[in-house]
């Protein structure tokens, strides 16, 4: 990319990212329909900034041709009740799906069903450690029984995992969280350790 055009780009950023200091709606919403991607990111944390983003901005940006807007439409929904966030847990990128089970954690318990299977399948399957990682995080802040199982199936994950899925369980009672506990603190990872003593 030429650095004139990088520049522009910068730029029209800048722009955008004021206008959500500023209060300039009208400005921000250009920045959604702008042709650059890092641009139309920076539009939805700005109209989120001045309180006037709306479900129907953070649904088409889930739809996206750039991961960078995808991303950042999953980040600004934790404040709102977006429905299509629980799609981009199956995204092709990564980093949106590490951001989609941030904001579905963050809304925590309420959480529809939907997403909590959803979150439990990134929990066991998904290829990428951190996307795990997230979405146990996500299953234990919400809490609901139906994302146990996966939680307690992370045990058995890398050292990362393993401790989230440690700190997951605080929500939890029962026999087999009990066992799982008992096990963690003869981890082969001493941060698996500590995380259990922590919580027994």
């Amino acid at each position: 990319m030429a650095k004139s055009k990088v520049s522009d780009i910068v730029a029209r950023r800048r722009k955008v990212a004021v206008a959500g200091y500023n209060g300039d709606e009208v400005l921000a919403r250009e920045g959604l329909v702008d042709p650059a991607g890092d641009v139309r990111a920076t539009a939805l944390g700005a109209l989120l900034r001045m309180g006037h983003l709306t479900v129907s901005d953070i649904e088409a940006a889930l739809s996206d041709e750039d991961s960078v807007v995808r991303r950042r439409a999953c980040e600004v929904s934790a404040a709102l009740p977006v429905e299509g966030v629980t799609s981009a847990l199956s995204d092709s990128d990564p980093l949106v799906v590490e951001a989609a089970c941030f904001a579905l954690g963050e809304r925590g318990v309420g959480t529809e069903g939907a997403a909590v299977a959803a979150l439990s399948a990134v929990a066991t399957g998904h290829s990428d450690p951190l996307c795990r990682e997230a979405a146990i995080a996500a299953l234990g802040a919400i809490g609901d029984e139906a994302g146990l199982s996966a939680i307690l199936a992370a045990m058995e994950d890398k050292p990362a995992v393993r401790r989230r899925a440690v700190i997951a369980l605080a929500p939890f009672e029962g026999p087999a969280v009990e066992e799982a506990l008992a096990k963690a603190l003869t981890d082969r990872d001493w941060q698996v350790r500590q995380a259990a003593e922590d919580l027994s």
